[in-house]
C-alpha cells in the first residue's frame, strides 16, 4: 500500500507513510479504503447529495477493535476526521475532503432482551434497522419520522420522533453507551460509569469519541396505533393551523402531532391534478388505543374539505416509514429550526405568510409540538436544551439541481431570521445546515459550560471537531480574550 496525503487540523496536507498505514491495516479487521479502491465510492457516500466528498482514506470497521484502531491513527496523525454512522448528517458532518473518514456503517448488530426490554445497537444501524428487531416483541426506541435516519446521528443530538411525548426524546431512554474517546480508549458511558460523558452524549452531539454501540430502554408499543394523516388545500391553512395549535396545547400526552407545509409530490402516490398543489397537512400517532386515538383525533379530520384523509389504524412500522420515499438519498437538502415557547395568532400569520412566499414547492415547513415527556426530563439533567419550548419549526429544503443551491439557501436563511422573532433563540442542532458551533449556545442555553469542560476531558485537542462543536473549556476561554 502507498503512501497517502490527507488534510491535517490545521488545513495542510501531510503524507502518511505506507509503512504508517501497513501497521494500522495489520490490526484492522475492516477494510481501508483509498479513492482507486473498489468500495470506496459506496463506503464515502452520504444521504444529502450537496456533500460529495472524497475522504483520502476511509477507515470501514466492522467492530469496536476496529473504531479504537482507526481513533487512535487519527490522534497519531492530527487528520481532519469525519465518522459516518448512518450517513444522514443534513450539515455533511458525516463526510470530509481530502481527510480521514471512520465509517460505522458496517456495524448494523442489533441484540434485543424482551425480558429486560432493553436493545444494544450497532452505530451503524438505521431506524428502521431497531424498529423491525424491537416491534417483533411489540416494543420501541423512541426514533425519528424517517426509518432511514441513522440510530447515532440522531441520538446523539437528542432525537425528536412521533412518540416523543408519550415516550421522550431517543437519548431519554439511552442506559448506556460504547464510546471510544480521542485517545483511542472504549469504555461504557452510563450514570454510573463516566456520568459527566453519559450526560453529555444525551444531545451533545459527536464531540466527545465514537459512539460504537448505544444500549436502549425499550417502551411497550404496537404493533398497532392509531395514525392522523389529513391534507388541506393551503387556502385554509390560517384556519387549520390555529385549530391544530389549540387542539395540541390541550392534548394528552399519548397524542404527538405535527403540521406540514408543502406542496403534492410529483409521485405516481398522489393523483397527477394534485401534483404540486400546496397543502398543510396535520399527521401525528395516538401511542396506546387505536380505537380511543381515532375518537380524540376526529375533530383534526374536520376541519375543512380535505384533499385526502388516510387516519387510520396503523402499525407503528408503517408510520415510521411513511415518509421515507419523499427524502431520498442524493437529493440535495438544506434544512434550519426555531424552538418556539409558544404560537399566538401573530406567529400564526407569520408562518401562513412565510408557507405562501415558499419559492420551492419541495420545501416543507414541519411544526412539532412539543411537551409531555420531552418536557418531563430537567433542562439541566442532559445536554440536550429548549426542554420548556411548546413548538420546533423546521424549514425543510430540497431540490435537485446545484444550480437552485444559492436561491434555496438563500431563501431559507430569510424566513429562518424572520421566523426568529416569534422564536426562543434555541435551534434543534440535528436540523441545522449551517455551522454548528455558532449556534450552539441556542441549542443548550444553560449546558454549554459544562459540555466544554466534558469536551476538555475527553477531547482537548478537538480531534472531533465536524459536528455542532464543542469547543474544549481552554479553546473557548483562549477565544474569547
Amino acid at each position: 500500500m502507498d503512501s497517502v496525503s490527507i488534510k491535517t487540523l490545521d488545513g495542510s496536507m501531510k503524507e502518511v507513510l505506507s509503512s504508517e498505514i501497513k501497521s494500522m491495516r495489520e490490526r484492522f479487521s475492516g477494510k481501508l479504503l483509498r479513492p482507486d479502491d473498489a468500495g470506496y465510492d459506496v463506503a464515502r457516500r452520504v444521504w444529502n447529495g450537496m456533500y460529495d466528498r472524497r475522504p483520502a482514506l476511509i477507515a470501514s470497521c466492522v467492530g469496536e477493535e476496529d473504531v479504537v484502531a482507526a481513533v487512535r491513527f487519527a490522534a497519531e496523525h492530527r487528520p481532519l476526521t469525519a465518522v459516518k454512522g448512518g450517513g444522514h448528517s443534513v450539515a455533511g458532518y458525516s463526510t470530509v475532503e481530502d481527510g480521514f473518514l471512520i465509517d460505522l456503517s458496517a456495524m448494523k448488530g442489533i441484540d434485543v432482551d424482551p425480558t429486560k426490554q432493553t436493545a444494544v445497537v450497532g452505530a451503524g444501524a438505521t431506524w428502521g434497522d431497531l424498529d423491525r428487531a424491537t416491534q417483533a416483541f411489540g416494543l420501541m426506541a423512541p426514533g425519528g419520522e424517517v426509518s432511514l435516519t441513522g440510530v447515532a446521528g440522531l441520538t446523539l443530538g437528542g432525537g425528536m420522533g412521533f412518540a416523543r411525548r408519550a415516550f421522550g426524546l431517543s437519548c431519554d431512554s439511552l442506559v448506556s453507551v460504547r464510546i471510544v474517546t480521542a485517545e483511542g480508549e472504549a469504555r461504557t458511558a452510563s450514570t454510573e460509569q463516566d456520568p459527566d460523558l453519559f450526560w453529555a452524549l444525551q444531545g451533545g452531539g459527536g464531540n466527545f469519541g465514537v459512539v460504537t454501540s448505544f444500549t436502549f430502554r425499550l417502551h411497550s408499543l404496537g404493533p398497532d396505533l392509531f395514525g392522523l394523516s389529513v391534507a388541506y388545500p393551503l387556502q385554509t391553512a390560517e384556519k387549520v393551523l390555529t385549530a391544530w395549535r389549540d387542539f395540541a396545547e390541550s392534548a394528552p400526552r399519548e397524542v404527538s402531532l405535527n403540521c406540514n407545509i408543502w406542496s403534492v409530490p410529483e409521485v405516481e402516490a398522489f393523483p397527477t391534478e394534485l401534483h404540486r398543489a400546496p397543502f398543510i397537512m396535520l399527521e401525528g400517532i395516538y401511542a396506546a388505543d387505536p380505537e380511543a386515538g381515532g375518537q380524540l383525533l376526529a375533530p383534526l379530520r374536520r376541519l375543512a374539505e380535505p384533499l385526502w384523509d388516510e387516519s387510520g389504524r396503523t402499525t407503528y412500522l408503517a408510520s415510521q416509514s411513511a415518509f421515507d420515499e419523499f427524502l431520498p438519498d442524493g437529493k440535495r437538502y438544506y434544512w434550519k429550526s426555531h424552538f418556539m415557547n409558544g404560537m399566538n395568532d401573530n406567529a400564526v400569520d407569520k408562518i401562513v405568510e412565510w408557507a405562501n412566499r415558499r419559492i420551492n414547492p419541495g420545501t416543507l415547513v414541519v411544526l412539532r409540538h412539543l411537551g409531555g415527556a420531552v418536557a418531563d426530563v430537567p433542562e439541566d439533567a442532559t445536554a440536550f436544551g429548549n426542554r420548556g419550548a411548546a413548538f420546533n419549526i423546521s424549514i425543510d429544503n430540497g431540490w435537485n439541481s446545484p444550480e437552485d443551491d444559492e436561491a434555496n439557501i438563500a431563501w431559507s436563511r430569510e424566513c429562518w431570521s424572520d421566523l426568529k422573532q416569534i422564536s426562543t433563540n434555541g435551534v434543534y442542532l440535528n436540523f441545522n445546515a449551517d455551522d454548528g458551533a455558532r449556534l450552539l449556545g441556542a441549542g443548550a442555553q444553560a449546558n454549554v459550560r459544562r459540555l466544554r469542560e466534558v469536551k476538555s476531558r475527553y477531547d482537548s485537542g478537538n480531534l472531533f471537531r465536524l459536528n455542532a462543536n464543542v469547543e474544549p473549556a481552554s479553546e473557548a476561554r483562549n477565544s474569547s480574550r
